[in-house]
Parts: structure tokens; sequence; C-alpha cells
């Protein structure tokens, strides 16, 4: 069993497959095998303050974090917009967290400018082999330490991918762009907007846009499973322009042969684009299968519009 490896893009250098990505699929999916994810950049933050430091910093809870359960974090700009993203585990000493491949040095930065008086220490490279950060389950749960994936199957980031796409899990930075707000890749799920964001936590940064857009609003632009034409030989690239009519309406994001559904990509597209309009990325066609519903936001609608009604009323 050989394996063949990523030759460009953010997982170079990493394991492709391991000579049939197909069989690694249903494998991963089974839990029956492991993905290997030491090619992410690692990092940890130790110290006392380092939870609520992070609580404050980020659009995820971490003040009620316990050991061992893994997490991921948005970091917001101003406007609302993933500017930085991670996931970990803290083991009750430090947090251990990764992030994506060529991403860790502007983290880092951010990170440690964000440090003022709390007492917390970032540091660049977490060597130590932390829990958690080794690889993944077909669940895209982090596995519980280096032997973990070593004792498993063998999968490959095909195999990884595949499945991720196919679950309609969107993979900050290659799903998205510098615009994307978390309202838009994740649909709300009780007090959590997706993995990234908790909706019933206190102030950071960006907030006020998260929640004006799930309190009040829709999203300018939605997350889309695509289904692509399987006739073609070869996939769209990440950041290619997705069509309707031949008008510009979307950017395609990742893309993967799945074992069952055979090409599928995710893409974000502009709200207003019917769920049952055709599209196509480079030529190929596709159709669309929903995962952040066009409608979302008006489950507050009635409630507004009954207020806004009464206060008409008593005028």
């Amino acid at each position: 069993m050989s394996a063949v490896y990523v030759e460009a893009g953010p997982d170079a250098g990493a394991v492709w497959h391991w000579g049939d990505p197909l069989r690694e699929q249903r494998l991963l999916e089974s839990g029956q095998a492991a993905a290997d994810l030491s090619h992410f950049p690692r990092f940890a933050v130790s110290g006392p303050d380092r939870l609520t430091w992070l609580h404050a910093i980020t659009a995820q809870d971490f003040a009620s974090l316990p050991p061992g359960r893994p997490v991921v974090a948005h970091i917001l700009d101003p406007q609302g917009r993933i500017a930085h993203t991670f996931s970990g585990v803290d083991d009750g000493r430090a947090f251990h967290g990764r992030t994506e491949p060529g991403c860790a040095d502007a983290l880092l930065a951010w990170l440690r400018k964000m440090v003022f008086a709390a007492k917390v220490e970032v540091l660049g490279v977490d060597t130590a082999g932390p829990p958690g950060l080794s690889g993944e389950d077909g669940g895209g749960r982090p596995l519980a330490s280096a032997e973990g994936v070593a004792a498993a199957a063998k999968a490959g980031m095909w195999a990884r991918e595949a499945l991720r796409i196919a679950a309609g899990r969107p993979r900050v930075f290659l799903d998205t762009d510098e615009l994307t707000i978390p309202n838009e890749i994740a649909m709300p799920d009780g007090d959590r907007l997706g993995e990234g964001v908790h909706l019933k936590k206190g102030c950071y940064p960006g907030q006020e846009t998260v929640a004006r857009v799930h309190n009040l609003g829709h999203p300018p632009r939605r997350l889309v499973k695509l289904l692509l034409d399987g006739s073609a030989d070869r996939l769209p690239e990440v950041g290619s322009p997705v069509l309707a009519d031949g008008e510009v309406v979307g950017r395609m994001g990742t893309a993967a042969i799945h074992y069952e559904l055979g090409p599928v990509g995710l893409a974000l597209v502009k709200r207003t684009v019917p769920v049952e309009a055709p599209l196509s990325v480079e030529g190929i066609a596709a159709a669309q299968e929903v995962v952040v519903d066009p409608d979302v936001g008006l489950h507050f609608r009635p409630a507004q519009q009954l207020r806004s009604l009464s206060l008409k009323s008593a005028r």
C-alpha cells in the first residue's frame, strides 16, 4: 500500500490517498479508518486565564469548556466577517489548537496582539502531540491521540475531503472568502450557529453583525452543495465563478469525488438564487442541495410583524 501525495494547494505534501480512495472513504465513514491531519499547523495557549481570554476574543463559548471536549472557534472582524479559525482541545492545563495550513502566522500574530494583561502564553509550535489533533474519524471527530491514527486503517485527504463536502461542512478559507460571515455557511442549531459560533454568549468582535442577521434578516449568500455533472473528467477550481443562466451568482469552493454521490462540491451563491435553479462551474453542470436555507431568518418575522401592527393600532 503506497501513498500518493497532494502535489499543490494548502494540503501539499499530505497523503492524498493510499491506493484505493473510494474504499478509504467507506472505511473512514464507518469509523474503521482515520485521516492523518498532522500537516495542519498546531499551537498551544497556556496560563490560568486561557479559557476566559479565548471566550472574550472569539465567537465561541470557552467559559464552560470542559477538558477533552473538541471545539471549533471563529475570530471575526468588526464587520462580522471570518478573519481566523481554529479547532482544538483543552487538557486542563493548556489549550491545544490547530488551524488551516498557511494561516498560522496571521492567527498567532493576532492572538499575541490581544493578550494585554491576561495571564496567558501563546506558543507558536505545539510539539507535544496534544490529544485530539492528530487525525479525524469518519464523522470529523478528533481522535484521542497520534496512536489512534497509527492503529486505525489509513485514509488520505481525498477520503476526508469527500466526506466533509458531502456532509455540507465548509472548510474556512477554501469554501469561504474574505467577505464571508458565519450566517452564510451554517444554519442555527439551538444555541449554536454551525461549529464556530455560540449565539447566547456575551460580547465579542463581530457579534452585532451575527446577531442582527440571525434575528432580523437574511445573509446575503448561502452555502450550497453542488452535485456536479459526472460526464466531466475534471473538478472545478476553488474560486471559480458559479453561473446561473450565464450570470455569475456565486463562488466555487472545494470539490471531490465521493464514493456514492460522484463529483460533489461546495459553493457560496446569492441567497436569492432559486434552490431548484441549475448551475454551472467552468462549463460543468451542477444541481443544488440546500445547506443553508434561503429563508433562514424568517423564524422571527411573525413576531416582528405582530408587534408592528400593534404599534400602528395604538397610534
